[in-house]
């Protein structure tokens, strides 16, 4: 007999898992996964030889307590090639390919092809032949039904995602069947249950349809132009749920109701279509903290999982109950909820990974409506490999996929040249009533281009205005203009950048949106971070130049809800004189220039559809920074699939900071006192850090290090993964870490 997990009975292996057993198990939950994108057969094929390698004496010696490590997954990758080489069909030798990448990845992580062709050199001599009698295998018509794209050069990239996807089951089944043994035998049993989608969808429209009630004006009330605006979004946006899934845009200038109307169009949709999860993907936690207040106040509790960076089970534990703070950390692992919330950078970051643990939720998000909030956020040196996600997504996983924006991408195939891939399907898909006459509608500020500006003629624009909002394009210079504004005497100046750790900046925008409601002087001086998404209502904003989409969003953040006359809602662009942007920043201005005298409303989509084709244009080969797309290769000999390589180069933040941690709230110090404990964790410390940390230049990191304003906690134990800032005079409310003082001398250009 052979077993594939043991357990502490001394010589009685009667309550042993065979290996049998854990094969056929996981093939079958697998199967199930898969379902839902026709790989039903390739996933279960995968599920019966993933641990084929647990035939032979030396894995079993391992259970009964031998040293050696035994690699158990190689035995089934070169198996699923040999079953398949022979066969007839194409797709089933493509698959047994594939396949071979899947099962040799399901501990170690989905490799590269060099890395796999040299396992598969393995001598599998020790394989005991029983296996064959044991587990019957039927390797054929195992490919799904995949739509090709109209581009062959996407071929590659559609069958490595058909890997990483069929990879997800396999992980998630492996991982779910043991867990499954293991708490059978010691008589417990993980809450992983959530309520499907389709079960409660008609419960959650209901609560979404009594919110909506409770917020329409009363009989003989007034009504602004912007209310009945968002009225007309709404009602045109789950009027057209009953399209086809696929690709929508949701097209709303700032202000327009966005957010509830992309949620009241995703629960129709998915009704409509019976589809199983909703996910919305956010670029900046901040937002995300808005967004899932928003949602539980429509929807209620037990619903909403919030999957980011700063958000783990672990963090909540202040005001959850162990069972619930369990479960929650339970999701995190597969996306069970019916409503996610999660970043940009978890899903993309997810679907390019090639680790277990990243990518076993990728299944999940088959058969889904994602809303992808502020699309235009998606970063330009990645935006090809991101179309290709979001058209592979939508053309074979069944989902729906919307970009919700103010500032729509240019992303409708028809407007790209024939034979480039770059587009999306988008013609008749726009879920919004006439983008055009929206923001025709809901004109709320007066553009004005005051050229030329030092910091001391933005420092005097801002005496007139009690209640301001500036925006730069670098945290050096946010700061310096904060400095000079407080030494002119202005009242309620207030100073925002990434110089702040996360929970202080959202705490500070709390503070700016209590003086904005009850009229009290506040000139907030901040960097682009509180642009997309962010809720704040200024009478005037002043903008350093920038890209067209970024000063678009610095005006959502002028007369937000439409209250004062537009002449008075001024919006300054300028060009700072002692302050150069970074060059990526100044070239989108260029292109926002070489646009703008096209064009009466430079906010209008005309106008952001000619400014993002120019971006596209002048960035060219750009759009795919670091080769993702070529990284996967397939002929008629074979393929080449260099799945580790992309998982490591595919990095949506990659900042070239070095983070300090601020340990000077409660959260965090409680967080940094885990490290002294025994059984502490490295990867769940960091997490609960997160939004404790100010990313530096790596110089300047160094600097506190050797002048003793940086230690690093538990050094013995983790080495240089935790530096703390431990001269608390360097971190203060208004200007946040002055690395400077420390003897650095500051060049960076951080744009946040």
């Amino acid at each position: 007999m052979y077993y594939a997990h043991s357990l502490e009975t001394g010589g009685d292996k009667t309550r042993w898992q065979p290996a049998a057993d854990h094969a056929f198990a996981t093939g079958h939950l697998a199967a199930g996964f898969a379902q839902s994108f026709g790989a039903e057969k390739a996933a279960r094929l995968a599920g019966l030889l993933h641990d084929l390698g647990k035939y032979c004496r030396a894995f079993q010696a391992r259970l009964e307590g031998a040293p050696e490590r035994v690699d158990h997954a190689t035995a089934g990758a070169i198996t699923v090639r040999a079953l398949l080489a022979g066969s007839s069909d194409r797709w089933d030798r493509t698959l047994g390919e594939i396949l071979s990448y899947v099962i040799a990845g399901h501990h170690g992580g989905l490799p590269d092809w060099q890395g796999l062709a040299d396992r598969l050199k393995a001598d599998l001599s020790g394989l005991d032949p029983v296996w064959r009698d044991e587990i019957a295998v039927a390797p054929q018509g195992l490919a799904p039904s995949l739509t090709p794209h109209p581009s062959k050069e996407r071929l590659p990239f559609q069958l490595a995602f058909l890997g990483r996807m069929i990879f997800s089951c396999l992980v998630d089944a492996d991982f779910k069947d043991t867990e499954a043994f293991y708490e059978r035998e010691a008589g417990t049993r993980s809450d992983r249950l959530w309520p499907l989608l389709p079960a409660i969808i008609d419960r959650l429209i209901a609560r979404f349809n009594d919110h909506m009630a409770t917020k329409a004006p009363l009989a003989g009330e007034p009504v602004s132009a912007v209310t009945l605006l968002r009225q007309d979004v709404l009602a045109q946006a789950r009027a057209r749920a009953a399209m086809s899934e696929g690709l929508f845009t949701l097209t709303v200038p700032t202000g327009g109701g966005k957010t509830l109307a992309s949620l009241g169009f995703a629960l129709d949709h998915a009704k409509r279509h019976g589809l199983e999860r909703i996910i919305f993907a956010i670029p900046f936690t901040s937002i995300l903290d808005q967004t899932a207040a928003v949602f539980r106040d429509v929807l209620g509790e037990g619903v909403i999982l919030e999957h980011h960076s700063a958000i783990e089970a672990e963090e909540k534990a202040r005001r959850e109950p162990p069972q619930q703070r369990d479960k929650l950390r339970l999701a995190m692992e597969d996306w069970a909820a019916p409503l996610i919330l999660t970043t940009t950078v978890q899903l993309f970051e997810s679907l390019f990974a090639n680790r277990p643990a990243r990518c076993r939720k990728l299944h999940s998000i088959a058969r889904s409506v994602i809303v992808l909030d502020e699309a235009q956020t998606l970063p330009l040196p990645l935006l090809k490999p991101c179309v290709a996600a979001i058209d592979e997504l939508t053309r074979n996983y069944k989902a729906s996929v919307v970009l919700c924006t103010a500032t729509q991408p240019a992303l409708d195939r028809r407007r790209f040249a024939a034979g480039d891939d770059m587009g999306l399907d988008l013609a008749g898909r726009e879920l919004a009533p006439d983008p055009g006459a929206l923001a025709a509608r809901l004109v709320r500020v007066t553009l004005r281009q005051a050229g030329v500006l030092s910091d001391e003629d933005v420092v005097t624009d801002l005496a007139d205005p009690p209640q301001a909002l500036v925006i730069v394009n670098t945290r050096k210079h946010a700061l310096a203009l904060y400095r000079r504004a407080v030494e002119a005497g202005l009242e309620g100046v207030v100073h925002l950048s990434t110089r702040h750790y996360g929970a202080h900046r959202r705490a500070i925008l709390d503070d700016v949106r209590q003086r904005l409601d009850r009229g009290l002087p506040c000139r907030l001086i901040a960097t682009s971070l509180v642009e997309a998404g962010v809720d704040v209502d200024f009478p005037r904003v002043w903008r350093a130049e920038g890209g067209l989409d970024q000063i678009a969003q610095a005006a959502g953040r002028c007369n937000r809800e439409g209250r004062r006359p537009v002449e008075d809602s001024i919006v300054t662009v300028f060009r700072a004189a002692d302050h150069k942007p970074p060059a990526a920043v100044a070239q989108l201005a260029a292109a926002y220039g070489r646009i703008a005298q096209n064009h009466a409303n430079p906010f209008s989509p005309a106008a952001l559809e000619d400014y993002f084709r120019e971006v596209y244009w002048s960035k060219g080969p750009g759009l795919d920074e670091h080769k993702i797309l070529k990284a996967f290769a397939w002929d008629r000999s074979g393929g080449t699939l260099n799945y580790k390589r992309v998982a490591e180069d595919f990095r949506m933040i990659d900042s070239g900071m070095a983070p300090v941690i601020i340990g000077r709230d409660a959260q965090a110090r409680a967080a940094l006192a885990l490290l002294g404990r025994p059984d502490a964790r490295a990867g769940q410390v960091a997490r609960l850090l997160q939004p404790y940390l100010v990313q530096v230049p790596p110089p300047a990191r160094m600097a506190l290090i050797t002048n003793g304003h940086v230690r690093f906690a538990e050094e013995r134990s983790f080495g240089d993964q935790f530096a703390v800032l431990t001269a608390d005079s360097l971190y203060r409310d208004d200007t946040g870490l002055l690395w400077e003082d420390a003897g650095y001398l500051d060049l960076e250009q951080s744009i946040f």
